[in-house]
Formats: C-alpha cells, sequence, structure tokens
C-alpha cells in the first residue's frame, strides 16, 4: 500500500564541522501531522522520526561524515535516508530527506541554504562565520523549511526576508481621527499646495 502524500519531506538540516566532526547547526524535524492510525497524539513510530534523542542524531552525524568525507558526489543513500550535501570550506552542510522522497526538490532545498548563506555572509561561509552568525543561519533555514514543509527555494527571497529591518509601528493613538482632526488635515495639505503651487510659478 503507497503512503499517504504529505509535504512533509525533509528530516534534517545538519551542518557539521569536517575537521572535529563537531555539530555546529542541526535541526530535525518531525512529521507535525500523524497520519498512521492507531498511534496517539505526539506518538510518533520510529520509522518517522529514526533519530528521537541527541544520541541518536550523534551517532547519525558520526556516521554521516565519515561516509562523506572522501566522496566527490552530492547525493547519497544513507541508514535508509536520502541525503544531500555540499562542502563549503571546512564544514558540510546536508539535508536528510526520507527514501522516497524527490532528490530534486531536496537538492534546490539545499542549494537554496548555501546560496543564502554565501549572499548572507557575503564572505566565505566557513566554521567561524557559521558560529558568529548562528541567528541568520537559523532565520533563513526557518524560511526555507517550516516543520519539514519545504517553503521557499529562491535565495534572493530568503534573503530579503532575514535581513529586512523590522517595520515601523504606526502608533495610532497620536492620530486625531476625529471630524476636527480630519479638517485640520485637509487645511495643512491645501496649505501645503498652495505653497508649492507658488514655488513652481
Amino acid at each position: 500500500m503507497a503512503p499517504g502524500l504529505s509535504l512533509f519531506s525533509v528530516n534534517a538540516f545538519v551542518i557539521l564541522s569536517i575537521e572535529d566532526g563537531s555539530r555546529l547547526f542541526a535541526k530535525y524535524y518531525t512529521p507535525p501531522h500523524n497520519v498512521v492510525a492507531g498511534f496517539k497524539d505526539g506518538q510518533v513510530p520510529a520509522e518517522m522520526n529514526p533519530y528521537p534523542d541527541v544520541k541518536s542524531q550523534k551517532a547519525f552525524e558520526k556516521g554521516l561524515l565519515e561516509k562523506t568525507a572522501k566522496q566527490t558526489g552530492d547525493i547519497i543513500l544513507y541508514d535508509n535516508r536520502v541525503v544531500l550535501y555540499k562542502m563549503e570550506s571546512d564544514c558540510m552542510l546536508y539535508l536528510v530527506g526520507s527514501v522516497d522522497e524527490n532528490e530534486v526538490l531536496l537538492y534546490n532545498a539545499i542549494l537554496a541554504l548555501r546560496d543564502s548563506l554565501h549572499l548572507l555572509f557575503k564572505q566565505a561561509v566557513d566554521r567561524r562565520t557559521i558560529t558568529e552568525n548562528l541567528d541568520l543561519l537559523s532565520l533563513a533555514v526557518d524560511e526555507i523549511v517550516d516543520d519539514g514543509v519545504i517553503l521557499e527555494t529562491d535565495p534572493t527571497i530568503i534573503v530579503q526576508r532575514v535581513s529586512r529591518a523590522p517595520a515601523q509601528d504606526v502608533d495610532l493613538r497620536r492620530i486625531d481621527l476625529s471630524e476636527q482632526g480630519v479638517n485640520n488635515l485637509a487645511q495643512l495639505g491645501r496649505s501645503k499646495l498652495a505653497d508649492w503651487l507658488r514655488q513652481g510659478l
């Protein structure tokens, strides 16, 4: 029987240091909606969440780095998961998906992360830069993937959303919306228009 269709496609984003194998960034996702019958809310079957604790995640990451350290490709099948990876100077970017997931979609997501980091950091993406800018990295990952669902793969849009300054809140309490306030605003507009027309003639 075929599995139910779902937008959930990403199991994890992981960034590891090549030098010592330490974790620089990791975000593991669990399917937000339980579609398997017989499980209560909050319980997820092991095949949907194979790395529920830090110990299993670290073991997976260690084996993953050993497997990809000498590889030259971009994609492998590891621990019954599709893993796409990109090497950037002294760190390795990983995106993990289920074995039956669309590899092209996952590849676009990891490229979006890599290109977004290059645009955000305006320099080489390395261990030091990542640790100094963990806030921007986390925001970029959240713009690309939300609860395992890929939302955006265009790096320029991701960078705009991550680096945009917060909009100034308009203080509506200071605006006089009474009839007299609107009349005062209209009178001010008429006087400014009259001044502008006099200067132009």
